[in-house]
């Protein structure tokens, strides 16, 4: 069964670069544009993803917002998230930290060290 990873990120040709590399890794990608697209989705349609890779400068809902929501929700709260954001992002709570622009390789390390469970905040 093929490894859920959801993408949080504006900018659609960065997110669908995102979704056709992970996918093309063997993981199911999920997309949301914003963070309240993916409380949305997390929330009412009940995707679980084993990872999330967030944006943080973002319209509706930043990166920032999206993950205070996430880390108060009990449901919600365990799944690790990986920043990927040009902006300064270490006051975000997250397993890894991904500046753009990223090389592929990169961030893809970074799913897959982070999309196991064990992982711990830095």
């Amino acid at each position: 069964m093929a490894r859920t990873v959801m993408v949080v990120e504006d900018d659609a040709l960065i997110r669908e670069m995102v979704i056709q590399v992970l996918a093309g890794e063997g993981f199911a990608p999920i997309g949301a544009q914003n963070g309240r697209e993916a409380l949305h989705r997390l929330r009412e349609e009940h995707v679980h993803p084993e990872l999330i890779l967030l944006d943080l400068m973002m319209p509706v809902m930043d990166g920032w917002q999206f993950r205070a929501e996430q880390l108060k929700d009990p449901v919600l709260a365990g799944i690790p998230v990986v920043v990927m954001s040009a902006s300064d992002d270490e006051g975000v709570p997250a397993e890894a930290h991904v500046g753009k622009p990223f090389e592929i390789d990169v961030l893809l390390d970074a799913v897959s060290r982070c999309a196991r469970s064990g992982v711990t905040l830095h």
